[in-house]
């Protein structure tokens, strides 16, 4: 399946900045399930600087720098993709989820060396055995790991209320957890926090989600606006993504954008502006799929 997606980014300056430097997390990731086909960033006013380079997680990062002086920037990121979903992995055949722990914990395959770096807290998530308290229930001895992953992506989805005026992207887990709302990111960053506290791997992943309802149906949350999930470490499976904002596992409507320890890993926009005043930031963000008609 071939996708298109538009994401502007519009910040509007009270008065005059003078100067803007931002690193841009705008480039769709290849995978094995996801390859870019065409990937264009623009901004306006045209940047003196303009580089790409990859960072720790092997994402392709775009670095920026805008000199003259602006009242509005716009940021505009058009790609196209082709996902090819791996097949589904049935829950009750994975591993028991204290076997994985120790396999990560052991590390001696490059996969689970690489999958134990997100283990251990990171800027904005916390271990705490809060967490493992809240989520115990489904990892009881022998629970296979998929299962009781998705279980927690259940708990999450139901108790907690999405609500896009709760939480701000600076708002930390542990009030999101305690007043039981937020957005997609405070959801996978409670999930994240869950699987971490119990010794499991598990990321953060920005990206978007495409969906056409069946006539009089509503669009999955986060249909229209950049999305975020977890990513759950499966030995002999690889990374299993769980949606816990629209309560499914990731297949052929999540598109892969970046991925980290967490938000702060892969903020979208990010960087300083000198000068501007007060600024209006606005995002639209429109993913369809090719050859789609309507």
């Amino acid at each position: 399946m071939k996708y298109k997606i538009s994401h502007i980014t519009i910040y509007d300056y009270a008065d005059f900045a003078s100067l803007s430097h931002n690193e841009l997390f705008l480039t769709p990731r290849n995978t094995p399930e996801q390859k870019v086909l065409e990937s264009t960033i623009t901004l306006a006013p045209a940047p003196s600087v303009f580089s790409r380079h990859e960072d720790f997680f092997g994402n392709s990062v775009i670095a920026t720098t805008v000199d003259k002086p602006h009242k509005n920037l716009q940021i505009t990121a058009l790609s196209q993709v082709f996902l090819n979903p791996t097949p589904e992995i049935r829950p009750e055949q994975t591993p028991p989820w204290e076997q994985v722990k120790d396999t990560v914990r052991k590390h001696q395959t490059q996969e689970d060396l690489d999958a134990f770096q997100y283990v251990f807290s990171s800027p904005m998530i916390p271990v705490s055995n809060r967490f493992v308290e809240w989520a115990k229930d489904f990892f009881i001895p022998g629970i296979p790991i998929l299962q009781a992953g998705m279980g927690l992506m259940n708990k999450i989805y139901t108790d907690f209320k999405y609500d896009s005026q709760a939480t701000t992207t600076a708002t930390p887990v542990e009030k999101a957890f305690a007043i039981k709302k937020g957005v997609c990111q405070d959801f996978a960053h409670i999930g994240i926090a869950c699987l971490r506290s119990l010794g499991l791997a598990a990321r953060y992943v920005s990206g978007y989600l495409h969906t056409l309802p069946p006539p009089g149906k509503p669009k999955l949350i986060c249909a229209d606006a950049s999305h975020a999930w977890l990513a759950l470490y499966v030995p002999g499976s690889g990374w299993v993504g769980l949606d816990p904002t629209n309560n499914l596992v990731t297949g052929d409507q999540h598109l892969t954008l970046a991925w980290g320890r967490d938000y702060s890993d892969v903020t979208p926009v990010k960087g300083t502006v000198l000068g501007g005043g007060p600024h209006r930031l606005s995002v639209s963000v429109d993913v369809s799929m090719i050859g789609e008609t309507s």
